[in-house]
């Protein structure tokens, strides 16, 4: 018979357990991160050119996996046995992604996701600085996308403190960078642990007189966000719809989290084992004229259950380009890394304005 002394003990202890729960969540209510729909980034003070020449154009969309994603690591959240990576190969894969982005010789624009400026998974490093102090000659524009107190599971071993988003980085003066909030479909309290997503949006004049706009998106991940990734979708249709109709060149490039328009497993002929996400994005969410622009030769994605063995870990598409009826893709590649740095890998292309 249990007295009544260890009753009041265990009452006491499961008590003290609810309140510091509840202390919790009204801590990470009041400072939750409520981005407005639309918010302009602060431009910097530069003497890059102001002017976006009218002929060809390179750029990259890596999602870099918050440089703790190499290919050792098998996620905690993804059924594998790590929270974090250790300090001495978070420092390696965040050192490789760089030195990489630094070999592609003066690319005109960089598209960066799931890049840390305050996280305990990343040691609290602000990666922010770091790509603006290597690439002291591109404009930089941050927008968080993630940004929480702390991500209280695993409860032995928590994920912490995150803060992070994507990064703009141009060779080109912009006249206009917005960051755009997506619409979110998660109730309270789950929505207070998960990413607030959105995209950036920077606008330049070009040489023949009309505009450039470039579009860096980190869409919603997941089978169970099917309709928040329609949501997304929704919203990026009307706005690239919009610019070209005012006669605007429009780029639009990032992790979408869901395979392209075309996309067939078979077309992978590298070793990997490929699969196919569902659901994936509709023929008709853009008008005929637009370009799908990815590699179809090599894979951009591969699962973090575990750690990467080629032709054993699942691997897919998911980070592409759309190109406006407006531009030529003159080529696509996808950079082979064999996820070493993260579990993207890095899709280069080169376009030319018509």
């Amino acid at each position: 018979m249990i007295s009544k002394y260890t009753l009041f003990v265990a009452l006491s202890f499961a008590g003290l357990i609810m309140a510091i729960m509840t202390l919790f969540l009204l801590y990470t209510t009041f400072t939750d991160y409520s981005p407005t729909e639309q918010e302009s980034i602060i431009m910097e003070k530069t003497d890059l050119p102001n002017t976006v020449p009218a002929g060809k154009l390179e750029l990259y969309t890596w999602n870099i996996g918050y440089c703790g994603l190499g290919a050792n690591m098998g996620f905690v959240y993804e059924e594998g046995e790590k929270v974090r990576p250790e300090k001495e190969y978070y420092e390696r894969c965040r050192d490789g992604i760089i030195y990489q982005l630094t070999t592609l010789n003066k690319l005109d624009f960089i598209l960066l996701q799931e890049v840390d400026e305050q996280s305990e998974r990343t040691y609290l490093d602000n990666q922010v600085q770091r790509f603006k102090a290597t690439f002291k000659e591109y404009e930089a524009f941050f927008a968080l996308n993630f940004a929480v107190p702390c991500v209280p599971l695993p409860l032995i071993s928590p994920l912490g403190k995150v803060k992070a988003g994507i990064l703009t980085l141009s060779r080109y003066k912009a006249i206009e960078a917005v960051r755009y909030s997506f619409p979110s479909a998660y109730r309270w309290p789950k929505r207070l642990f998960m990413p607030n997503r959105g995209f950036i949006l920077t606008r330049y004049k070009v040489s023949n007189g009309k505009q450039l706009v470039i579009i860096n998106t980190h869409n919603s991940a997941y089978s169970h966000a099917a309709d928040m990734q329609r949501l997304e979708l929704n919203m990026l249709k009307k706005i690239i719809e919009k610019e070209y109709a005012l006669g605007n060149y429009v780029i639009t490039g990032g992790d979408w989290n869901q395979n392209p328009v075309s996309f067939k497993q078979d077309t992978i002929q590298d070793g990997n084992l490929v699969k196919t996400i569902s659901p994936g994005i509709p023929a008709d969410f853009l008008p005929s004229g637009f370009t799908w622009a990815f590699d179809s030769k090599y894979p951009t994605n591969r699962d973090v259950d575990k750690p990467f063995a080629k032709g054993q870990t699942k691997t897919t598409i998911i980070d592409f380009f759309i190109l406006s009826p407006n531009i030529t893709s003159v080529r696509v590649n996808t950079l082979q890394t064999n996820f070493e740095f993260s579990d993207h890998q890095p899709v280069g292309i080169i376009v030319e304005l018509k």
